[in-house]
Order: structure tokens, then C-alpha cells, then sequence
């Protein structure tokens, strides 16, 4: 089995259970891990046969976009995503992080990690 890994995927999104977060929005960092058989891919060297990143970070795209009042909610909806557009893919790994959060502190980010197999 063959890992393939987005490292910090910079995203400004609306979620949070406050209204204000609605409004302004705050910056994301999603770490996202996908593995799958890549053996097929490493000797026909064919875009087909493997797992395309770009298609990856579309799917961390579109699903961020997408309002949620929790983190778990969104990293939920990129795994099933993942799972039911790229049918390689046996397991996925999501972490979704809000950079400095309004919560009355200084803390750098808060995050989810989810894991979920096929």
C-alpha cells in the first residue's frame, strides 16, 4: 500500500458555531493522507492509474466551502468525498486545524483528525 500526502492546504472558510465566524471567516490548514495500491501507477507511469492530488485538493476544496458548525462535520464530508470519487483509495486521513480560533486565549490552532477505511 502507497501513501500519498497534502501537507498544509491553506483555506479560508466560514465554520464555527458562532454567528461571527459565519461572517468573517478564519484561515484552515487540512493535512489530508490517502492510501491506496499505486502499483499499477508506478509501472505504466499513466495519470489514470493512480490517485491524482489535484483531484485531492479539489475535493478539500469544494467540502471546505461548505458551512459546518463543527470541524468533525467537514472532516466527515472529505472522507466520504474521497471515497466516493476516487475509488483507489482504501483509507483516508484528514486533519482539519483553524488557525488562531476565538477562543478567549492565545492558542495557535485548534484540530480534528479523522481515519476512516474502506
Amino acid at each position: 500500500m502507497s501513501t500519498i500526502r497534502l501537507k498544509n492546504i491553506k483555506i479560508y472558510a466560514f465554520h464555527g458555531c458562532l454567528i461571527e465566524e459565519g461572517k468573517i471567516g478564519s484561515d484552515y490548514l487540512v493535512n489530508l493522507s490517502v492510501k491506496a495500491d499505486l502499483t499499477h501507477a508506478a509501472k505504466s507511469d499513466e495519470l489514470n492509474d493512480t490517485v491524482d492530488y489535484v483531484h485531492l485538493q479539489k475535493i478539500v476544496k469544494v467540502e471546505m466551502a461548505k458551512r459546518s458548525k463543527l470541524l468533525e462535520h467537514v472532516g466527515q464530508r472529505i472522507i466520504d468525498s474521497i471515497f466516493t470519487q476516487l475509488e483507489l483509495v482504501t483509507s483516508v486521513k484528514v486533519t482539519v486545524a483553524k488557525v488562531n480560533p476565538p477562543i478567549g486565549g492565545d492558542v495557535a490552532e485548534v484540530s480534528v483528525t479523522m481515519k476512516a477505511k474502506r
